[in-house]
């Protein structure tokens, strides 16, 4: 142990422990790093002999100038040395035992007309998979409900469109389920495919917290993946999202058959973006029988880790999610993802149309390893309370006792 000691300090060099930059609430009105820091350019950094592993931990917030060079040197940087390092950064931004709770809902299901190689919802891939009409307002808000009363702080809801275009109704009906599940004191976000700047302020004005649109690969592999939109109207709707003031969540999918140079340029593209997005799911094919990928081989475990952990570096206040495949990882393999910087999961009866690990089972594992809920942006203005009442009268009123009043009030 003291040989591998000797050998990492003397390439990297680790700074003590800071206080964090952030509290541990998942989303900021105006999120420290959401705006980059300046920054050295990547020659700069290289001029003075700086890794760029050295660099990524030096940082003291997001920058938005990583070259794919310095990403692919993080990538292939020994994995007990990435892992390392990502951890020690996610202490400096993250809480180490938050993890944020988040239950997804799909609202509309199939009849898609994209041709996404790897999802069973689409109109083009016989999986057998039914297509129906939008659910009810209020049958999302008991799902939600159920979900708060079982821990989780962001409820998520999906509807298998390519696009909103001439759906005012549909459109409605989601800003009506996105300001009951913000009633509910949680934070809601949708996928509804491609929108446009005005969908987009729309959604802003019923309270949406964050918009889901991932870019799923490089951009050099995503036409083998994807054929009816382009890589570029992807980034048309983020932009959209970001101009509007909506956090955005976009990430990626391991395992469809991409290279490790597709997953340094996944991140190349995220890092790259005006501003970081708010969290960055990271997925693992689940391969569905009747897809073009339905046959697909498992993506390796360490591949997994290895984008955990470079995003951990490049993406340092940014919240990554462990989102699909983690029901078929042990506890073990979870807590290698959440120890190499990840910090949400997707918890509660199931995903879109694959199975998800439940909030039992997710309790039991948060009680054995020290972990627990991340508190959502209302949960940290009532602890603002708190302390904010404490500090006025000189008392040491207990958060529940604010949180529970504070409830009441509402209703």
């Amino acid at each position: 142990m003291s040989c591998f000691r000797a050998t990492f300090h003397a390439s990297v060099r680790l700074p003590a422990l800071r206080t964090p930059l952030r509290t541990f609430s998942t989303v900021h009105d105006a999120p420290l790093g959401s705006t980059p820091i300046p920054v050295p350019s990547p020659a700069a950094t290289a001029s003075k002999g700086r890794s760029a592993l050295q660099a990524a931990i030096d940082a003291a917030g997001p920058r938005t100038n990583w070259s794919k060079d310095e990403i692919a040197e993080l990538y292939h940087t020994p994995l007990v040395e990435l892992q390392y390092a990502a951890a020690t950064v996610h202490r400096r931004f993250h809480s180490p035992r938050a993890i944020q709770m988040c239950t997804l809902m799909n609202i509309k299901t199939g009849g898609c007309s994209e041709d996404c190689s790897y999802c069973a919802q689409s109109s083009k891939h016989n999986t057998g998979l039914k297509a129906t009409k939008m659910v009810t307002v209020e049958s999302v808000l008991e799902a939600a409900r159920i979900a708060k009363s079982n821990g989780s702080s962001r409820f998520c809801m999906g509807a298998a469109w390519r696009d909103m275009r001439g759906r005012k109704t549909n459109l409605k009906n989601i800003k009506d389920m996105v300001s009951g599940v913000r009633a509910l004191g949680m934070e809601a976000c949708v996928t509804l495919g491609m929108i446009d700047a005005a969908q987009a302020r729309e959604l802003k004005d019923a309270g949406l917290t964050a918009y889901n649109h991932n870019v799923d690969t490089s951009r050099e592999h995503y036409p083998n993946v994807i054929t009816t939109r382009s890589y570029d109207e992807r980034l048309a709707t983020i932009a959209n999202v970001r101009d509007a003031g909506i956090n955005v969540c976009s990430g990626g999918i391991l395992g469809l058959g991409e290279k490790e140079t597709d997953r340094v340029g996944l991140l190349h593209t995220v890092a790259t973006m005006p501003s970081h997005p708010e969290s960055f799911p990271v997925n693992a094919l689940v391969p569905i029988k009747g897809t073009p990928l339905g046959d697909s081989e498992i993506v390796p475990f360490d591949a997994i880790v290895r984008t955990i952990a470079t995003a951990r570096l490049v993406l340092p206040s940014t919240i990554i999610r462990l989102a699909a495949g983690r029901n078929i990882m042990s506890e073990e393999k979870q807590m290698l993802c959440f120890m190499a910087g990840a910090n949400a999961v997707f918890t509660g009866e199931k995903m879109l149309t694959t199975e998800c690990n439940g909030w039992d089972e997710d309790k039991v594992m948060f009680d054995r390893w020290g972990l627990e809920p991340m508190a959502s942006k209302h949960d940290a203005k009532v602890s603002e309370m708190v302390e904010e009442v404490n500090a006025l009268s000189g008392t040491t009123g207990s958060w529940s006792e604010v949180k529970k009043g504070s409830e009441e009030a509402s209703v």
